[in-house]
């Protein structure tokens, strides 16, 4: 096989690898019953008039299945972690102790749980719309290597790589969205 197309296969591999890792990510977050500390992640607190992210400003666990925990650094920070957590929006209402904030999650109701699930599939298209679109893309740069020398056998291989390819990460994205249908709607 032409070195250049090899080159943009692999690009594309690593590219359909990339969206899928991301929707693994970005599924974690999700809620599915049990409290999880990456529920978290991308919350920024303003602490000391830095945008700071949750985790750099105190220790979170998770002390229960349905608790959440964050022990400042700072006592001080107790304050401005309650308010970034209110702004969140994540659907639990915090609660100030002594020296943390303790979470305790409401049990998800079945109309929950749907809509969830609804996000999730949500989440599962885009993926799949950009796995697709990277296909788009890397045959377009494949087809423009005809003028420096690539065969039409040659064309038509990395056509069928690609497609080969792409059904493989959108199986893996299935795979992935129907476990975590099935981890939401387990009571």
């Amino acid at each position: 096989m032409n070195e250049q197309v090899k080159k943009q296969l692999d690009e594309a591999r690593s590219t359909m690898q990339g969206a899928v890792n991301f929707l693994e990510k970005d599924l974690k977050k999700m809620r599915a019953g049990k409290a999880s500390t990456q529920m978290l992640e991308g919350i920024k607190v303003d602490y000391y008039g830095n945008m700071t992210p949750i985790e750099q400003v105190g220790n979170i666990n998770t002390p229960a299945a349905n608790q959440i925990t964050i022990q400042p650094w700072d006592k001080s920070a107790l304050s401005p972690i309650n308010k970034a957590l209110l702004d969140a929006n994540l659907g639990f209402t915090p609660k100030v102790e002594a020296d943390l904030i303790r979470i305790t999650l409401p049990p998800l109701t079945e109309e929950r749980r749907k809509e969830i699930v609804k996000a999730v599939k949500t989440e599962s298209e885009n993926t799949k719309v950009s796995i697709r679109n990277i296909r788009r893309n890397i045959l377009e740069k494949i087809k423009k290597l005809k003028d420096s020398g690539v065969t039409e056998d040659e064309l038509k291989q990395a056509e069928k790589d690609m497609q080969d390819m792409t059904d493989k990460f959108v199986k893996d994205v299935d795979a992935i969205v129907a476990t975590k249908d099935k981890e939401i709607m387990t009571i």
